[in-house]
């Protein structure tokens, strides 16, 4: 069933090819609409609950992308600074656009010839260019007029690794419940394609026709020039300026907050009813004058004589100097955080402070509550293209100003009428403009193509290495298990591969009595036999695909076949996916030998503690542009490796980096030597293969005229100059950006950040997920130290360090990151403190910043002297640059705790189970005691501590054992025992766990135990061999400081 104005059949465009240096499958002129450069309207299915079905079947293509037509480019991802791929220069090449003359650079890292710390040193002083963002005109679209509001209140249900159970659960979230109101109109609308040339625009009655992402999501700021500064004079301040209207509704907390951080609890993501006070710009000023930090913000700290700043609870973001009506509306921070909760007026001001300005978002965060709008008119900047938003102004009932570009909007006639209340002329009593977090159901102006349905193909290493670990059993248990979980509906296919030398595939196709397995010999030129039978609609062919999986295992047990065809069969799943898009799962066992993408050894054993000529780029460009090509046409790559010996992660990781994949990595799996890896596997791929997933995404943040974005962090290409394609989105990826002050923000008080992201359900419904950040506008520098946030800031250099240790150097990044810190509080105590004072004094909002700079220098990713496997070191920066800030923090600087005496004093209670909450300890050995036991939480391992001399009551009441010497030397699991120490302590493990999206190993580690030194490791207050101590780093920081 073809559409209008799409074609029936083609391949990627030839300018992508191009683009990408790889010849793609087929080469007419039409592709899977790369993303273009806008921000994306995102929209993000919270949960796998939708109805909606797309009727017919499916047409494979879609109209091709266009370049930028400003400047023709097309970037690499991951993290870049932007630039033309004519650029590229081979591996491990970074690219940069030129620098804008008038920007000085950023305080990011950088190695300055500062004396260093006794480590080795090298002097590089590679700045990072700051080009500014450019944007392209776009199109002002609305949808059909049907308005549908739903607050989808989600229950508890969180969606983490689940615990152990009998029952198998749903993930994902389960309804979208609550207020619902619907007008007569067609609701399946946003499952029709645009018609050809019959768009109107309902603002200018213009006739759109739309063949990129970037014209449906709409241009940024420079879309319109002539408009950008219509208003000059006007004041810049967030507040309607008419007179306020009583609540239309109230804010329904959320039902539960199960699984939730303590830390999330305070901000609302539901719907806000409040009484608006008119905020002209005098009295917004008034108001914030009157506002005070907390009386501790302000506290000078000298560090060498307050060592133990680390709180005992979790440490919580800080919280923008704002006015209360405005902070209440404000983005949840485990969304969308800047490093400074106050951003400076100036590039000058922001260099002086030497401290990192940037965004870190996990935008497709698993939510209790998320309003979901279906309107007949998504109201946008008809200049900047910016979402309508909380801080917007409204000047009357009929017109509002945008928020980033400040051009004055008219307020649609549908807009005017608030379902909810039922009241008209109320614009802004919307959920749209009462909720910084709000998901839109996109109408058919914002598809290139109808929604792709739900794809998945599993690609399995089926050589003798991979019989041996037996991984096979696991992952096909696991698919059986899972099978009717997979987020999807009745359009959702399937397929496998497997490979040795050989590249075989499996005919599912309906009627056959068993599976029916075609093997290609030729590597040098795949091609795919049978193409219509190989990737299944999963309903039909349910029965052939558990055969299948139930007899995989078994067809290659007495295999001899040593060799690995890793590329040549990566093309062919690439080849069969490449006319839908979809997800792709990769398992590998070892390095790739054969045919393209063949790698050979490169780690040297004597040098893995050294920081220098580690190989940390890859060996070939053959993943990456594998990986652009699946981009282009809607394809994701998700790597598991599951290896004891090296296997190039390096190299291998680009295809899932690039393509906006993940890389899961086991290493020395094995079914019976190391069975507790099988258990985590296990536990990841329940997550992985139930959890929600968004397809054919892209994603754009727009900030406030005046701030600009230079460089992207996280797994994905960047299409234009700003716009991130994510051929899947998944809520556990984590991204961060790196902003300039580009021009002066001395006539505003307050800016604001959008983040949207444009994505399909796996129901088939295109939905738009928009968060926005509105922070305060500071003169001075006390004030900007006083808004640093020392998380965000952490993560953000981490991010940083990643590309330094590629481009340049290990001990370059090392070097770098000590400068930071030195760099920040040396201009805190020249141009902040009025007193010189000996010691070393830091404002509070840093008083964390030196320990958690030196935990990133003993973090697995950057620390050196320690004999970690370079696969390893390289799997710890790729988390680095794809985890959410909260995982990367628990990774960086785990949480040791107590847990011989839990009580349940200052317990939470959830769901009729009590969790203890025991003080978080620092991480040094004088924390320790022999007669006690301390959990130490490090995000993806859990190590258990029991002291010799630790009482009889936790040995017998929650290990079962009689006395020290019967605990075994391996213990991977708590005895569940019918006693309430025993109770406690699961029940804090298994909430700790809930936490996250990867399943953390426990290990009991006794004095003798092999783990211990793990343990000890991640001690990061303490000296080792080849690293300080926190007291000697500090002593070395106020050496620098003081100079």
């Amino acid at each position: 069933m073809s559409q209008p104005g799409i074609p029936a059949s083609g391949g990627a465009p030839t300018g992508l090819q191009a683009q990408n240096g790889a010849a793609s499958a087929s080469g007419s002129l039409y592709s899977n609409g790369p993303v273009q450069n806008a921000l994306v309207s995102s929209q993000i299915s919270v949960n796998q609950g939708y109805n909606s079905q797309l009727p017919g079947s499916y047409p494979h293509l879609i109209p091709a992308k266009t370049l930028n037509p400003v400047s023709g480019q097309s970037n690499y991802g991951g993290s870049q600074t932007v630039s033309p791929l004519s650029n590229y220069q081979g591996p491990g090449q970074t690219l940069h656009r030129p620098p804008v003359a008038s920007n000085p650079a950023t305080p990011s890292l950088h190695s300055a010839p500062v004396p260093r710390m006794p480590l080795p040193t090298s002097h590089n002083p590679a700045a990072t260019p700051m080009p500014s963002g450019s944007f392209l005109p776009g199109a002002n679209v609305h949808p059909p007029l049907n308005w549908q509001y739903n607050y989808s209140s989600t229950g508890s249900q969180t969606n983490h690794c689940p615990p152990a159970s009998s029952q198998p659960t749903i993930s994902g979230n389960t309804n979208l419940t609550s207020h619902q109101y619907v007008s007569s109109g067609d609701p399946s609308f946003q499952n029709n394609f645009i018609k050809s040339g019959i768009a109107s625009n309902t603002n200018n009655g213009s006739m759109v026709v739309h063949n990129s992402y970037d014209e449906i999501e709409g241009g940024g700021f420079l879309a319109t020039p002539q408009h950008t500064n219509k208003n000059p004079t006007m004041s810049r301040s967030v507040g309607y300026s008419y007179p306020s209207l009583p609540p239309g509704y109230q804010n329904t907390g959320p039902p539960s907050t199960t699984g939730m951080p303590p830390s999330s609890l305070n901000y609302s993501s539901g719907p806000q009813g409040f009484i608006q006070t008119p905020l002209g710009a005098n009295h917004l000023a008034a108001s914030m004058s009157g506002l005070s930090l907390h009386p501790e913000g302000l506290r000078v700290i000298n560090l060498l004589q307050e060592r133990n700043m680390l709180p005992a609870t979790p440490l919580r973001p800080p919280v923008p100097n704002l006015h209360e009506d405005i902070q209440k509306l404000n983005c949840n921070p485990d969304l969308f955080r800047c490093t400074l909760t106050s951003i400076p007026q100036t590039q000058a001001l922001l260099n002086k402070a030497k401290l990192p300005l940037g965004l870190l978002l996990h935008p497709f965060k698993d939510l209790v509550q998320l309003p979901v709008v279906t309107s007949s008119t998504i109201v946008r900047c008809r200049s900047c293209r910016t979402y309508i938003n909380p801080f917007v102004s409204f000047l009357d009932p009929r017109r509002w100003k945008c928020n980033l570009c400040y051009r004055v909007n008219d307020v649609p006639e549908e807009f005017m009428y608030n379902p909810l209340t039922r009241v008209y002329g109320e614009p802004h009593r919307r959920p749209e403009v009462q909720n910084a977090t709000i998901e839109f159901m996109a109408p058919s102006e914002y598809m290139l193509r109808p929604p792709q349905p739900p794809v998945y193909l599993f690609v399995f290493d089926v050589s003798h290495n991979a019989v041996e670990t037996g991984y096979l059993n696991s992952v096909c248990q696991s698919l059986l298990d899972n099978l009717d979980l997979l987020p999807g509906n009745t359009r959702t296919k399937i397929g496998f591969i497997t490979f040795d030398s050989t590249i075989h595939f499996y005919s599912l196709q309906e009627g056959l009595s068993q599976p029916q397995m075609l093997i290609v010999s030729d590597i040098e030129d795949v091609f795919i036999p049978m193409p219509e039978n190989l990737l299944v609609n999963l309903n039909e062919s349910k029965e052939l695909v558990q055969d299948l999986l139930k007899t995989l295992p078994q067809m290659f047990t007495k295999t001899l076949e040593t060799q690995s065809a890793l590329g040549p069969a990566l093309q062919a799943a690439f080849k069969l996916m490449s006319p839908t898009g979809g997800r792709m799962s990769v398992f590998q066992t070892q390095l790739p030998t054969l045919g393209v993408g063949a790698l050979r050894p490169r780690e040297e054993p004597n040098q893995r503690s050294s920081a220098k000529e580690i190989h940390l780029t890859p060996s070939t460009d053959f993943y990456k542009k594998l990986a652009l090509d699946c981009s282009g046409q809607q394809v994701a790559v998700d790597l598991f490796l599951l290896s004891g010996q090296y296997s190039d992660l390096a190299s291998l990781g680009c295809i899932s980096r690039y393509s906006a994949g993940s890389v899961y990595y086991y290493p020395s799996y094995h079914h019976q030597q190391n069975p507790v890896q099988v258990q985590k596997l296990q536990k990841e791929l329940q997550r992985y293969l139930t959890r929600k997933i968004g397809f054919e995404a892209v994603m754009r943040i727009r900030c406030t005229k005046g701030l600009s974005i230079h460089t992207f962090h996280g797994n994905f290409f960047v299409r234009s100059t700003d716009l991130l394609s994510l051929p899947n989105v998944n809520p556990d990826a984590g991204y961060a950006v790196q902003m300039s002050v580009e021009e002066s923000l001395t006539d505003t008080q307050l800016v604001s950040f959008q983040s949207a992201l444009l994505y399909t359900s796996s129901k088939g419904e295109r939905r738009i997920r928009v968060h926005t950040l509105c922070l305060p506008v500071v003169s001075t520098l006390n004030e900007v130290f006083l808004g640093a946030d020392v998380q965000a800031i952490s993560g953000l250099l981490a991010n940083m360090a990643v590309d330094r240790s590629v481009t340049a150097s290990l001990s370059d990044a090392r070097d770098a990151l000590v400068n930071a810190v030195i760099d920040s509080l040396s201009a805190y105590r020249s141009s902040v403190l009025s007193n010189q004072q000996p010691g070393l004094m830091v404002p509070f909002s840093l008083r964390l910043f030196p320990l958690f700079v030196l935990a990133l220098l003993k973090q697995k990713s950057f620390q050196t002297g320690t004999n970690a496997r370079l696969d390893e070191r390289i799997f710890a920066m790729c988390q680095v640059k794809n985890q959410p800030l909260v995982y990367l923090m628990l990774t960086t600087h785990p949480s040791l705790y107590r847990v011989d005496n839990l009580s349940d004093e200052g317990a939470l209670n959830i769901n009729d189970r009590t969790i203890p909450q025991p003080p978080i300890l620092q991480l040094s050995v004088e924390k320790l005691s022999r007669d006690g036991a301390f959990l130490m939480d490090a995000g993806s391992v859990l190590m258990l501590w029991v002291g010799k001399n630790c009482g009889q009551n936790f040995l017998s009441q929650v290990l079962g054992v009689q006395n020290y010497a019967l605990i075994p030397q391996i213990m991977t699991d708590l005895p569940e025992l019918d006693t309430p120490e025993s109770a406690r302590i699961i029940a804090f493990i298994s909430w700790l766990r809930e936490q996250r999206p990867f399943f953390p190993i426990l290990y009991v580690i006794r004095d003798e135990s092999p783990m211990k030194a793990n343990f000890l490791q991640n001690m990061v207050e303490d000296r080792t061999e080849s690293a300080l101590s926190y007291y000697e780093f500090l002593l070395h920081i106020q050496q620098q400081v003081n100079k």
